[in-house]
């Protein structure tokens, strides 16, 4: 029964992809789903988006083992980076009508900056994309007693077919049903969960000392790594495509903002769900931890000791968060692989060539990103590491980019240059400082300080460039 559902549910999903491709008529259509989804759509997608496979099983075990400072780099790191691009960055980029935020680096700092940080971007998806696809293989040799390289082509498979038919658009659509299916499904697991245990105050009675001390302890290395957590989404996501293809897919920037803000409000709102169960779960089978690092926590008591629709609605809603953040995490690198590797390289590359490309870039993502899977084992790990080289490399340039007009070109490329030394010697040398507080400290420094010396006009120039694209 279980298996029939999951199959069936797998297979509804392949049709909307087929039933979303329908809409797409040309290149805009599939990479911004033709620029009309309103602010709860963009919303969702974000919110299905960055709740994957991480949020449910990897961050549990991380509360349970360090305690409510364990929702900081995922839940509250998410709050913080939506709300700063609310707030900060979704003006100045939505008026540029653009694809992608590599574009946006192309009329700053000019077409080699444009290559440089598009190569950034696309290798650092692999890394986020291979997480989701090593949470799909767990699930499916948990669920089918498959290999987990059969379950990643499996599940890799099912991902690609429906983004590469539908694009963005199909993303949407099944980020909605999604949503739904993965807020419904945890609200009725953590109901199925307190039935079974001891009243929720007795529950956080019982954690161990110093599980809800938000502040790290005494000690230099205690809060640099304190900080990094805040600072490997909060800070590092600001550059992220994914977000900013669903702030350019608004039908305006007022949807566009409060599309950004309604995400984060639903990675917090949401996001503490499964960690609370987990919770609950640690006191009522602690043996359960044990598993896959703890990786296993909610699968493993589901199917364990939870009635069949009960598992079917839980298995359910956590196959629909990973395959939400895949199509995602895929379609974001394809669209800057397309529009800002390929096309800049082409002779008479039109509309259709775009579209394209775009779609053989989905099916080369998929394929390098299942390879990279098979190497790791961490799904945490996995997401933190994707947002390294972007955070050291991207965030300086592009936000003294935006907010300070004496940002200059080749400033630009000493915060980009500086920041990948900073972190990669730190980190081949294992620094107890984290390597990416100390690339991006690098990184902003280079700017200011080249930017002050070796001064430009590239400012002015392109705020003229935006006078000429709105108009």
């Amino acid at each position: 029964m279980l298996t029939f559902s999951i199959l069936a549910y797998l297979s509804i999903t392949l049709l909307i992809g087929f039933w979303a491709s329908r809409k797409i008529h040309n290149s805009e259509d599939y990479i911004l789903a033709g620029k009309n989804l309103p602010a709860f759509m963009v919303g969702v997608t974000i919110f299905s988006t960055w709740f994957g496979s991480e949020m449910i099983m990897g961050v549990p075990s991380i509360v349970i083992k360090e305690g409510i400072k364990g929702l900081i780099v995922d839940a509250g790191g998410s709050i913080l980076c939506l709300s700063l691009i609310s707030f900060f960055f979704t003006k100045p980029i939505y008026q540029l009508n653009i694809y992608t935020i590599n574009d946006f680096f192309r009329l700053r700092f000019g077409k080699k900056m444009e290559t440089i940080t598009s190569l950034i971007i696309i290798f650092s998806y692999f890394s986020w994309v291979a997480s989701q696809f090593l949470a799909l293989a767990f699930i499916f040799h948990s669920l089918f007693g498959i290999s987990n390289t059969m379950g990643l082509i499996i599940g890799a498979s099912i991902v690609l077919i429906y983004t590469y038919i539908g694009g963005m658009w199909a993303v949407s659509i099944t980020d909605l049903i999604q949503a739904v299916v993965i807020t419904l499904g945890l609200i009725i697991i953590l109901y199925q969960l307190l039935n079974q245990s001891e009243s929720p105050r007795n529950i956080f009675r019982a954690t161990p000392r110093g599980f809800f001390n938000f502040f790290p302890e005494k000690g230099f290395y205690n809060w640099t790594d304190y900080i990094y957590k805040w600072v490997a989404f909060g800070i590092g996501a600001i550059v992220s495509q994914e977000i900013y293809q669903r702030v350019l897919a608004a039908r305006s920037m007022k949807s566009a903002k409060r599309g950004v803000f309604l995400g984060g409000f639903l990675m917090v709102i949401i996001g503490v769900l499964p960690s609370f169960a987990g919770l609950i779960i640690f006191q009522i089978h602690p043996e359960l931890i044990l598993l896959n690092d703890g990786q296993n926590l909610l699968p493993e008591m589901v199917s364990k000791y939870m009635r069949m629709p009960i598992q079917i609605l839980f298995f359910g809603a956590l196959i629909s968060a990973i395959l939400s953040t895949s199509s995602g995490a895929i379609l974001a690198p394809a669209t800057v692989l397309s529009e800002n590797i390929i096309k800049p390289f082409s002779v008479n590359f039109t509309d259709k060539n775009l579209l394209f490309s775009t779609r053989l870039s989905v099916v080369f993502m998929t394929v390098i990103s299942c390879a990279y899977a098979i190497f790791n084992t961490s799904i945490h790990d996995l997401v933190v590491n994707s947002v390294a080289l972007i955070t050291t490399c991207m965030t300086a340039p592009f936000v003294l980019g935006i907010y300070w007009k004496k940002t200059s070109v080749t400033g630009a490329w000493a915060g980009v240059i500086a920041g990948f030394i900073a972190w990669l010697i730190p980190h081949l040398f294992q620094s107890k400082v984290e390597p990416v507080l100390i690339g991006t400290l690098f990184s902003t420094l280079a700017v200011f300080l080249v930017s002050f010396y070796k001064k430009d006009n590239s400012d002015e120039v392109f705020r003229q460039n935006i006078e000429l694209i709105s108009k």
